[in-house]
C-alpha cells in the first residue's frame, strides 16, 4: 500500500480523476452512439435479424461484468484491473470497428461490454478512493455530470460520424481518446486500500451468478417486447434458469470462504435500502426515458424534435441532481437526500398523471426536469451510503452492487412497462385486423407494430394507415404508456420508503463520508 489520498499531489488527483471519468465517458457515450449509426451497419453487413443483438450483447455482457470487476477491485490490485478493462475496451473498440460481418461485431460488442463493466465500477471505487473523505460526495457527482454529457453528445456525435467520416469511426474514435485515460491511470494511480495476501476465488459463486443475470435480463429484454411475451416458452424458460441458478448462487455463497457478494450483507440495513433504492429509481426513470417519447409524441402530437428537448431535461436533472447534491449532501444529510429525491420522484410521477392533449411542452421539460433531479438525488446519495455500510475491504463489492442495482432496475422497468404497451397496442391490432381495417391475420403492417409501438410513428407507416384506424392506434399508445405512468408513481413511493428506511444520519454538520 502506498499512502492513502492525502499523500496525493493536486495535479497527480486530477489526472486520476480525469483519467477515470474519461473511461466512464467512453463506456457510456458506446451505448448512445451506436443507436445513430445502426441503419448504416445494416445496410453494409446485412444481419437484420441481428440487429438488436448489436445492443443486447453489449448490455448483457456489461451486467455480468460489474458484480464480478467490483469483488475482484477488492482482492487485486485496482490500478492492474483498470488498466486492464480499459485495455480490453480499445482492443474490443478495434475489432468492432474493423468487423466484417454482424456476427463479428456482436462478439466484439460483448468484449466491449465486459470491458466497460469493468470500467464503471471501477470508475466510482477509483473516484471514492482518491477523494478525501469531506469531498467524496462531490468527485462522486462527476460520474453523474458525466453520464449527462455522453447523453448529450452521443447520437448527435454519432450521427456527424456517419454523415461525414465512416460508421466505423463510432467505434475507432474510443482509440485515441481511451489511451489518455491508459496513460493517466497506469502513470498516476496508486493502490490506497490494503489488499489480502492470500486469494480465494469464489468461481462457484461467478458462474452461477452469471447465469442469474444472463438468463433474468433476457427474459426482461424480451418477454416486453413481444405480444405474449411473458408467457411464451422460451421467457419462462429463461425466467425458471434464472430462479434455479439464483438458488444454487445462493448456496455456493453460503459455502464459500470469500463469497463474490456475501448474503449477510443483505442485513445490513443501508446496503438492502441503498440499493433497494436505486433499483427503483433507475426502474422508473429509465422506464420514462423509454416510454414518455411515444406518448409526447403520439398522444400530444409534438415533433421529435421537442421530443428530444423534453427527453434530454432528464438527462439535465439527473447531472443538475447530482453535482448540487455533491455539494449540500454534508449539510442535508443522506437520508434526507435521497428521501427529498424521492419525493421529486414522486411529484413527477403524479404530474404525469395530469399530461393531456393540451399539455404544454413547458410542462413537460419542468416535470421531466424535476423527475431528473430526484434521480440525481437518489442515486449519489443511495451510492454514499451503500459504499459507507461496509467496511473499506468491500468498497468494491458495495459500489458494483450498487451500479448493478441500478442496471436491474431499468432492465426490469423496461421489460415490465413494454409489456404495458405491448399489451395495448397488441388488442387494438387485433381488434382492427379482426374488423377488417388492418388488413388479414398476417399482415405484414399488424406483425410490425406488435413487434414495436415506436412504428406508429414512422411517416411511412402513417401513410398506410387511414386517419380513424391511426387514432385508434395512437390510443391504444396513450392507454399503455397512462399505465407506465402510474407504475413510475407507484414504484417512486416505494423508492421514498426505501429512502426513509435508510440508516439515520450523523449529526449536522459532521462529514458523512468515511
Amino acid at each position: 500500500m502506498t499512502g492513502g489520498p492525502t499523500n496525493l499531489q493536486p495535479r497527480e488527483r486530477l489526472f486520476i480523476i480525469a483519467a477515470a471519468l474519461l473511461a466512464l465517458f467512453l463506456g457510456a457515450m458506446d451505448a448512445l452512439i451506436v443507436s445513430a449509426a445502426m441503419p448504416t451497419i445494416v445496410a453494409e453487413l446485412g444481419g437484420l435479424d441481428l440487429y438488436a443483438w448489436v445492443y443486447s450483447a453489449y448490455f448483457l455482457a456489461r451486467a455480468v461484468s460489474l458484480p464480478v470487476f467490483g469483488k475482484m477491485a477488492d482482492l487485486f490490485p485496482t490500478r492492474t484491473l483498470f488498466l486492464v478493462a480499459i485495455a480490453l475496451f480499445l482492443f474490443s473498440s478495434l475489432l468492432a470497428g474493423a468487423s466484417p460481418n454482424m456476427g463479428f461485431l456482436i462478439a466484439s460488442r460483448v468484449l466491449q461490454g465486459i470491458g466497460a463493466g469493468g470500467n464503471f465500477a471501477l470508475v466510482y471505487i477509483v473516484l471514492a478512493d482518491v477523494a478525501p473523505p469531506s469531498e467524496r460526495a462531490r468527485t462522486l457527482a462527476l460520474g453523474s455530470s458525466v453520464w449527462g454529457v455522453a447523453s448529450l453528445l452521443g447520437p448527435t456525435l454519432g450521427g456527424c460520424i456517419v454523415n461525414y467520416m465512416s460508421w466505423r469511426w463510432i467505434f475507432f474514435i474510443n482509440l485515441p481518446l481511451g489511451l489518455f485515460s491508459l496513460v493517466g491511470i497506469g502513470r498516476f494511480l496508486v493502490e490506497f486500500r490494503p489488499k489480502a495476501k492470500e486469494v480465494h476465488l469464489d468461481l462457484a459463486g461467478v458462474g452461477t451468478l452469471t447465469v442469474t443475470i444472463l438468463a433474468l435480463l433476457t427474459a426482461f429484454l424480451v418477454g416486453g417486447r413481444t405480444p405474449g411475451g411473458w408467457t411464451a416458452p422460451s421467457t419462462t424458460a429463461l425466467l425458471a434458469l434464472s430462479l434455479l441458478a439464483g438458488g444454487a448462487f445462493c448456496l455456493a455463497e453460503r459455502r464459500a470462504r470469500d463469497p463474490i457478494l456475501s448474503l449477510a450483507f443483505f442485513a445490513n440495513r443501508g446496503f438492502r435500502s441503498g440499493n433497494g433504492a436505486v433499483f427503483l429509481s433507475s426502474f422508473a426513470i429509465f422506464s420514462l426515458f423509454a416510454f414518455a417519447p411515444l406518448y409526447i409524441q403520439g398522444a400530444l402530437g409534438r415533433s421529435p424534435v421537442e421530443v428530444g428537448m423534453a427527453m434530454l431535461s432528464l438527462s439535465l436533472g439527473w447531472s443538475i441532481g447530482s453535482i448540487v447534491m455533491g455539494r449540500i449532501i454534508q449539510h442535508l444529510g443522506k437520508r434526507s437526500a435521497a428521501a427529498t429525491g424521492a419525493l421529486c420522484l414522486a411529484a413527477g410521477g403524479a404530474a404525469t398523471l395530469f399530461f393531456s392533449a393540451a399539455t404544454a411542452m413547458s410542462t413537460c421539460f419542468v416535470v421531466f426536469l424535476v423527475l431528473g433531479i430526484g434521480m440525481g438525488f437518489v442515486t449519489l446519495s443511495t451510492l454514499l451510503v451503500v459504499q459507507n455500510s461496509l467496511g473499506a475491504a468491500d468498497l468494491g463489492v458495495a459500489t458494483s452492487s450498487h451500479q448493478f442495482a441500478r442496471t436491474l432496475g431499468g432492465s426490469v422497468g423496461v421489460g415490465v412497462c413494454g409489456g404495458f404497451v405491448t399489451a395495448k397496442v397488441s388488442a387494438a391490432v387485433d381488434h382492427l385486423i379482426g374488423t377488417g381495417l388492418l388488413g388479414g391475420t398476417a399482415s405484414p403492417l399488424g406483425e410490425r407494430l406488435r413487434e414495436n409501438a415506436a412504428h406508429l410513428f414512422q411517416p411511412e407507416i402513417q401513410a398506410q394507415l387511414p386517419q380513424a384506424t391511426l387514432k385508434i392506434l395512437q390510443s391504444a399508445v396513450a392507454d399503455g404508456v397512462a399505465a407506465v405512468f402510474l407504475t413510475v408513481l407507484i414504484v417512486s413511493l416505494a423508492c421514498l420508503i426505501c429512502c426513509l428506511r435508510l440508516p439515520p444520519d450523523p449529526a449536522p454538520g459532521r462529514p458523512l463520508n468515511s
